[in-house]
This record gives C-alpha cells, structure tokens and sequence, in this order.
C-alpha cells in the first residue's frame, strides 16, 4: 500500500518534529498534524513553534502549508488518512491499580477509539507514544470492536529522538524500529512504513520485528542509558570523598570499547519524558509479571536519580553555613538539558523546590523556558504558593539573576553559561561566593583563581 496521507494525532514534542521531517524528506505526501488544542496548534502556525529544537522552525517553514498543515479538526484528518500515527502524552498513572509505575493509556485509548470511529476503508494504525509492552493488541480490540468499516493493522514505530537534537536524530539516526503483526497483512503493513521512511533513511537501518520486541525495545534502551548515567552518578559520590574526579573516570572507561564514551557524563540528575517513565513502566511490567528482584533491580536506577538530585540540593544548603533562609540564589537553568524548553522530570524542579521550602530567594534564569511553565511545574512539585509568588524570581538574562547573589547555581549545561562574565559576576555577588556546578560546564580552575568557592559534581578536593 503505498502511502499518500499521513495523519498524526498529537503535535507535542515526539508529532511535530517528527511528522515535519517526514514533509520534507517526502514531497509526495500529504501529512496533517493534528491536536485538540487550538492554542499550540495556532503556534505551531506561527513563528513562535510551542517546541523549541534547533533547526526545527526552518525546517517547518520549509514545508508548512505545502505538504504539512496542522489542524484542529482531528476526525476529519483520520478520515483522509492512509496512516495514521499516535503521538499522544502517556503520562505515569496518578491513580489506582499501578500509580506511580504504569503509563497512563487514556489519551491513546481515546485516540483508538476515535479511530475506528472515523476511520474507512484499510488504515495502518502507528503506535508513535512510548507505551508498555502489550498496547498495540488493546488498540487493536478497540479498533475491531467500534469500527463497523474500517480494516486495521497496528505498528508498533518507537521513538528516538533525544530533545535538543531531534531534528538531527530524524535526519540521520542510528536506526528505525517498526513492530507489527507477523502476518502477510501485518507484514505488508510494515513494508508499506519503511516505504515512507526509505525516502531519506538506508534500509539496513530500518529494523523490523514482530510487535513486541519493538514496543519493550523502547523501554529497554532508555532503562539502559538511564542506568548508566546513575551509575556514574553514583561513582561521583565516591569521587568527592577520595579526591578522584568523576570527569576522568568517565573518560578512561570510556576508552574500554566494550563501555564506550557515551552517557558517562555525570550530573545533577537525569530527566527528560522517558527514562523516569519508561523505567517505571519496566517495574510495573516485571511486578506485574511475577519478577519482583528484577522489579527491585530497575527501580534502584530510579532511587540513585533521586538521590543524586537530593544530595545535591543538601550540599548548597550545607556549604552556605546550613542555612539558605533569606539568602538570594541565582540559579542557571530550568530545561531538562541544553537546547530544548522540555522540562519534564527536570533535576532542576526539584532542586529549586528543595531550596524554596529552605526558604531561599530563587532567581531563575532559562533562555527558552517561559516562566508560566517554570511555576507550573514547582506548583505541581509541591511548592506552596506563598512561595512561588514571595521566594521565586524569574529573571530576564544570567547576570541580572546573579547580581547580588550569595550562590551561582548552574542546573542545565546551556552554551551561553558556559561564557559568561565570571568575573563581574563575582564582582556583584556576596562574598565568600559560591559557585555549584551541576553540569560540569564551569571553567573550574579561572572562577578558583578569581576568588570562587566552587563545587563541581564528582570532583573530590
């Protein structure tokens, strides 16, 4: 089948980028990203795209209007669509049976259902959402059971894109996972996906698997690399207490080729939408599957994380003489990692919420979170309001959150911190001033000799 109509439901961080790539990689066909809400919807229109990426706004306008569009009126788009892709939110479930573990399926089983509402003729349905092991059947049967039309095959086609460099992840990644039914249906489902794909994508890179292993496959790779970066976060404990430097180790196992260089980089915490989730997702699955050491395993990864974000926020509040009531804390960054607005499960939510309940005056500065988003996600976090209004500043530019500061926070490795004016920065702190670096990012051995007290994760003293 070849396609000619793409629709995807949901233009959040995995259906924009995703379904622009694929405009612009496929002239010849027609793809509509589709949401409910007019608000990000109207920017996705705009200049001012609810998503930032580098190189993502060029890449829309590339094509917007051509052969991409994005839309409100959803079920008018699944009924013009050969293919349909599912990019819905699957947040971790805040209620009943596996709170706190399983991922949340309302939206993707709302989506099913509209589905097979609207729906004609033969549809490929594309799971694009991180979901648990198992979803494709569930969409599956409601597919079949509230469609009196329509004939359905369900692919399993993870993402991979990491945010801040999803553009380029699209355009060149290291493969593409396609799942679904081992059928000549199913199989010709498959081949019609990486049809679309191979307009720009080698095939040796595109890889097919029954629908399982693709859908565990996911959870699978971001529960690894989360491992590994609590791994090494653990190490950095260790390396403050013997005098090592956790930058080093990282770097000399690296070189072990059966390791390897990447996600070495120790840091305050990971964040992001899909490790915290997918590793939830991954305990859930094996308590619910009677394997509760293994359950016991994966969830430790977790508990380092927390940790790591903890022992960070107690060492401030430690170094500045075990108090930060009253003091003004200048604090470097908001977004998960450098080069997105994407604060999920951010390490920075929670070490500014430490500090706020510590009572600190917090100035913020993030170069693309706006500040409705930073108080959103505190006010979730649990920060009351008479501190979100009293305690918390948003401020406009790095020095103007620093001056007067008596600590420079650093909690998001942006480029622009890595350059600033340290020196007038010091001239306009308090004294003694304290520096503490959760990225690493900060000219160590320059900001020692200007006169700071510094603090770099895993670096022993």
């Amino acid at each position: 089948m070849k396609i000619k109509t793409i629709c995807c439901i949901g233009a959040g961080y995995v259906g924009g980028p995703t379904m622009a790539m694929i405009a612009a990689k496929c002239p010849d066909i027609s793809v509509n990203v589709v949401d409910l809400n007019e608000a990000r919807i109207a920017a996705w229109n705009s200049q001012d795209l609810p998503v930032y990426e580098p190189g993502l706004l060029e890449l829309v306008n590339g094509c917007r209007g051509r052969n991409l569009f994005f839309r409100t009126d959803v079920r008018a788009a699944i009924r013009e669509a050969d293919m349909v892709f599912v990019a819905v939110g699957t947040p971790t479930k805040t209620y009943g049976a596996g709170a706190g573990r399983a991922a949340d399926l309302c939206y993707v089983e709302s989506a099913a259902r509209m589905i097979a509402e609207e729906a004609k003729g033969n549809t490929i349905v594309v799971e694009k959402s991180t979901i648990p092991v198992r979803t494709a059947e569930a969409m599956r049967t409601i597919l079949e059971s509230n469609s009196n039309s329509g004939q359905f095959q369900v692919l399993s086609n993870p993402e991979f894109l990491a945010e801040g460099t999803a553009v380029s992840d699209m355009e060149n990644p290291d493969r593409i996972l396609i799942g679904g039914e081992q059928t000549p249906e199913g199989l010709a489902a498959i081949e019609s996906l990486v049809e679309v794909y191979a307009h720009w994508i080698p095939r040796e890179r595109i890889i097919t698997t029954n629908t399982w292993s693709s859908e565990l496959s996911k959870l699978v790779a971001n529960a690894f690399l989360a491992q590994r970066i609590s791994s090494i976060n653990s190490i950095s404990a260790l390396c403050e207490k013997t005098g090592a430097n956790v930058e080093e180790v990282g770097r000399a196992i690296g070189y072990d080729s059966r390791i390897g260089p990447k996600f070495l980089k120790s840091s305050v915490g990971f964040g992001g939408s899909c490790f915290q989730k997918d590793i939830l997702n991954l305990v859930y699955l094996c308590e619910h599957f009677g394997l509760p050491e293994v359950a016991r395993y994966w969830n430790e990864v977790i508990r380092m994380n927390d940790w790591q974000k903890s022992r960070f926020s107690q060492n401030i509040v430690h170094t500045l003489f075990n108090t930060v009531s009253g003091k003004k804390i200048g604090v470097l960054g908001f977004a998960f990692k450098k080069d997105t607005n994407d604060t999920r499960e951010s390490a920075a939510i929670y070490v500014v919420r430490d500090l706020l309940m510590e009572n600190a005056h917090v100035s913020l500065y993030d170069p693309k979170v706006p500040a409705a988003t930073i108080k959103a996600d505190l006010a979730y976090a649990g920060v009351p309001e008479h501190l979100l209004t009293g305690h918390l500043h948003i401020a406009t530019d790095a020095m103007s959150a620093l001056d007067q500061a008596h600590a420079m926070v650093v909690l998001t490795e942006w480029d622009e911190f890595r350059h600033l004016d340290f020196s007038a920065i010091y001239q306009r702190m308090f004294k003694p001033a304290f520096a503490f670096d959760g990225r690493n990012i900060l000219p160590a051995e320059s900001m020692r000799e200007m006169g700071f007290t510094l603090y770099s994760i895993g670096v022993g003293s």
